[in-house]
């Protein structure tokens, strides 16, 4: 029991002691912390470390920072907080020759974001840096240091502000910018391709300097420039390429550089951007492209492009400049291998392509599972002038699918309803059968729109709906209109309605036709008595069909 106590007596009064240390102006606390910082107790270690942050003493955060490589997350957190405290010790860090506090350092610049520091990074990079005026024995590592920096700058930029840091991102970048420009300036020196690719991953496509490279292929530092263009994994280069599209006078060697450009992450970016319908800057951009590398070949790269990326693969090659053979080459693959995003596009695109071969692409992707694809081949069947073209519409109007028949109504839309009673009257028997029977396919409005019709005060317009319904068989679907009009004031247009139940043998139609034997109209008991007839006749020569079908064959 005395024991515990003695040992809590201990702990309170070291952190006393440590708190005292902490804020004593006499340097030599110092001399007394450092060698708590490896005491083999961890709450000793931790109340040390902040007593020599508060103090901001450059000796103690030189022996934090030597210790850093070897330090829990705890010590990582309690170092985080007192950042921007440590500037001196992480510039000294780094301009000196020591590997592993240089290293250190270089780590505790990205973990604090030490923006301030990368002129001192782009000093070491070009071997101006170091001690007593030598190389800098790591400069390779300071380098990438730099260029990491230069990434979470522009995150930090382009990304939501966030408030409780005071620092403005955007005016921390043009500092930076600054820096990095007059850096480009000396390339010749340096041939750092880090400090190229930092500055790709700040700029803008407005940046002057960059401007002048990009114009300029005997500039020092084209070709490293555009290289980096062609290659950098940075989603700040991509970003700096992407906007290029977006700028009516962009350079060639960008857009060259775009173009070329097949790896996974950027080409989705890419795709993304251009889009199912590319606005005018891009499609201007993109018309200036001669060459796409990628849609040559197999095309293997576009098989792991997601819908929405292949969507904009057919688009950025109908856009582009490339020839019209490798756009078909595109528009082919994706019919026949693609997913269902870019099978749609590809359809439609295909529309743009006549010939034989184009044709039978056409014909084969009728048999695509998706309706939508269905649809896109079937609009552009009629003008390629395919033969039996109309059939296999006809074929498909009764799909199972909305939006395929109406693509087929809307290739046929000379068979609708509208049409076919505006030209009745002119046409002969025999055309209004043929045509009749498609428009009875085609256009599911014929019943509803001939019901209207009969319901006319018009006598002539009720007349030929009659003639119509006979003409297209849809007399029975009409028969209860057809026995109103049997009693219809109009003699003339019973005497049609009872020639027009000829064609409906039913139970309510032979009786209806029996009673207009007693119509007061001549003509129309003549009808009613041709219709009884024939429906006669028709159950005749039914009646013979039957018996002969039900005889057994000769041996």
């Amino acid at each position: 029991m005395c024991e515990g106590k003695d040992k809590r007596a201990v702990s309170h009064g070291l952190k006393t002691t440590i708190n005292m240390l902490s804020k004593t102006e006499n340097e030599a606390a110092v001399s007394a912390l450092l060698p708590a910082l490896d005491s083999p107790h961890q709450w000793i270690q931790e109340e040390v470390l902040r007593a020599l942050m508060e103090r901001r003493s450059p000796t103690g955060q030189r022996e934090v920072l030597r210790r850093l490589h070897q330090v829990s997350d705890r010590w990582k957190e309690i170092v985080g907080r007192y950042q921007g405290r440590m500037s001196t010790a992480l510039r000294d860090a780094v301009l000196g020759t020591d590997r592993q506090m240089c290293i250190n350092g270089c780590q505790a610049i990205l973990w604090f974001n030490e923006y301030d520091l990368m002129p001192v990074l782009i000093s070491i990079a070009e071997n101006k840096g170091a001690a007593e005026d030598q190389s800098h024995p790591h400069s390779d590592r300071v380098a990438v240091t730099l260029l990491d920096l230069a990434q979470q700058l522009h995150t930090e930029a382009t990304g939501p502000r966030d408030y409780r840091i005071r620092r403005d991102p955007q005016l921390v970048r043009r500092h930076v910018l600054g820096s990095l420009e007059l850096s480009i300036g000396r390339f010749m020196q340096h041939k750092r391709k880090e400090i190229v690719e930092a500055f790709l991953v700040l700029a803008d496509r407005g940046n002057a300097v960059l401007k002048q490279i990009l114009r300029d292929p005997h500039h020092a530092c084209y070709l490293t420039l555009v290289e980096a263009l062609a290659h950098s994994s940075r989603s700040g280069v991509m970003r700096l390429m992407l906007s290029f599209l977006d700028d009516p006078q962009a350079p060639s060697a960008a857009l060259s550089a775009i173009a070329h450009r097949s790896d996974a992450k950027f080409l989705r970016l890419l795709l993304y951007k251009v889009g199912y319908s590319p606005s005018v800057p891009v499609a201007q951009n993109l018309k200036r492209v001669s060459t796409i590398p990628w849609f040559r070949g197999d095309l293997a790269v576009l098989d792991d492009l997601d819908e929405r990326a292949q969507q904009g693969a057919v688009s950025m090659a109908m856009a582009s400049g490339i020839k019209r053979q490798e756009v078909y080459h595109v528009v082919r693959h994706l019919l026949q291998k693609g997913n269902l995003g870019g099978r749609r596009a590809a359809a439609g695109a295909l529309a743009d392509f006549s010939g034989a071969e184009a044709n039978a692409l056409a014909l084969a992707t009728l048999d695509d599972p998706d309706p939508q694809v269905q649809a896109q081949v079937l609009g552009q069947l009629r003008q390629r002038g395919i033969p039996g073209a109309v059939s296999r519409l006809l074929e498909k109007v009764s799909s199972p699918h909305t939006v395929v028949r109406e693509a087929v109504r809307k290739a046929l839309s000379e068979f609708s309803f509208e049409k076919y009673l505006a030209s009745f009257d002119m046409l002969d028997e025999a055309s209004r059968q043929t045509t009749g029977a498609l428009v009875r396919k085609i256009d599911p409005q014929l019943v509803p729109g001939l019901v209207r019709e009969m319901q006319t005060p018009s006598r002539v317009r009720r007349m030929r709906a009659l003639a119509v319904a006979r003409a297209t068989r849809t007399v029975r679907e009409l028969e209860g209109q057809i026995l109103e009009l049997l009693a219809d004031d109009d003699h003339m247009v019973r005497a049609e309605a009872a020639k027009s139940l000829a064609l409906s043998d039913s139970a309510t139609a032979r009786p209806a036709l029996t009673e207009a034997l007693g119509d007061r109209s001549i003509s129309v008991q003549e009808a009613a008595r041709a219709s009884l007839d024939q429906l006669e006749e028709a159950k005749t020569r039914q009646g013979v069909t039957e018996v002969w079908s039900r005889k057994e064959p000769t041996p």
